[in-house]
């Protein structure tokens, strides 16, 4: 087989680069390991920024999205007891959040790609990328006990921290840079209402705590809890005693428990890799970076790679321009530190780290202070959770 490009993961950033290729007239072929079941099966993030709601709607894929995503206007961070809102909306001249989650996204992408006839092989094995600095690589897999080949021009790797694609990339040319967190997330989805219509963050003694949601009647829970931790430590009943202690007394009455539907660990990590592109390789979303889910950043990040990429791609097929190409590891890079920066700060103001001191205490409680007397400092807190411009 031969198609100009091949995208090696079938998550949520590969299908979205897949079908903004295909309006533009440019054919791929996603290759994914997993099978389709479990791509579809994994819980992920469900905050979307308005760049990502836009990019959903330029491939035709957000009918669903606009009939049932939750726009947000604002959220609330707790501390000292009370909670404080920030207006989003007031902050940024409008622009808002959708929550939406990535399980939708993915498989509103799914259908679309096969509504169009899109190539999406999951259960694809031992995939192995071939040649990526010459003129002619290739990609080969092994599907059903057969073995594959596919003549490309380009690969774009979209397979996560833990695919081949970044893995495929010379030592010699790979730099990477790494802060690995001493805590990390317990996470509880259960089918009760939330106890807020829009998010609440809390810094608390006890450690920090995220009350999200899916829908009016799936709510999303987060705590702080030790990187090594494990869902069997966390009963249902311990969850929810824990969470009301960290929240103010007002949101804890009000909160409503019930059984968990999933329970996970999530460790917490600050990672990028650099450069994102080697030879015909590029590197698309958390194959490049890893950023801790405080800031709400992690597929919102991988569509901004896509953005960049996507229209990369199609200036080359249809206009013969090779700029976007050239410059996609830089430009990308610069809107991924940025994010990195703004991931990391939340994370700094909002948790308890082990090895802090009184001082720092001090300091992160006279930095919310701070933040809620300042408007430029709510601003630049706003500007940066709906979504730096691509």
């Amino acid at each position: 087989m031969q198609v100009p490009v091949v995208i090696v993961g079938g998550g949520p950033s590969g299908l979205l680069l897949s079908q903004l290729l295909h309006l533009q007239g440019v054919e791929s072929v996603v290759l994914e390991r997993r099978t389709k079941a479990h791509v579809m099966g994994r819980v992920r993030a469900g905050v979307l920024e308005q760049g990502t709601v836009d990019l959903l709607r330029a491939a035709g894929v957000a009918d669903r999205l606009e009939a049932e995503g939750l726009i947000h206007e604002g959220l609330d961070i707790a501390f000292a007891g009370r909670r404080h809102r920030l207006d989003l909306a007031s902050l940024t001249g409008g622009r808002t959040v959708t929550v939406y989650g990535q399980t939708e996204v993915t498989r509103d992408l799914f259908e679309a790609r096969e509504r169009l006839g899109g190539a999406v092989v999951d259960g694809a094995k031992d995939v192995a990328l071939h040649d990526l600095d010459g003129d002619a690589p290739y990609v080969t897999y092994r599907h059903v006990g057969e073995e594959h080949r596919i003549d490309c021009d380009f690969v774009a790797g979209c397979d996560g921290f833990h695919g081949v694609s970044r893995g495929s990339m010379p030592a010699s040319v790979l730099r990477e840079f790494e802060q690995v967190y001493a805590f990390g997330w317990i996470g509880v989805l259960s089918r009760t209402p939330p106890v807020s219509p829009e998010l609440v963050y809390a810094s608390h003694e006890r450690g920090f705590a995220l009350c999200s949601m899916r829908s009016p009647t799936l709510s999303r829970y987060y705590l702080q809890c030790p990187s090594e931790d494990v869902p069997e430590n966390w009963s249902d009943e311990r969850f929810w005693g824990e969470l009301k202690r960290r929240l103010p007394a007002a949101t804890a009455d009000v909160l409503v428990e019930g059984p968990s539907v999933e329970k996970s660990v999530a460790p917490m990590r600050s990672y990028v890799a650099e450069p994102l592109r080697h030879g015909r390789l590029f590197l698309v979303g958390d194959a490049a970076h890893i950023v801790p889910p405080t800031g709400a950043k992690g597929l919102n990040l991988a569509a901004s790679d896509v953005h960049y990429l996507s229209h990369a791609l199609v200036d080359h097929y249809r206009r013969d321009d090779d700029s976007g190409l050239r410059d996609y590891s830089e430009k990308a890079l610069a809107r991924v530190w940025k994010c990195e920066r703004f991931s990391w700060w939340m994370t700094s103001l909002l948790h308890r780290f082990p090895d802090a001191g009184p001082f720092r205490e001090r300091v992160q409680r006279a930095e919310l202070d701070y933040l809620f007397s300042s408007r430029a400092a709510m601003t630049s807190l706003a500007e940066n959770y709906v979504g730096l411009p691509y």
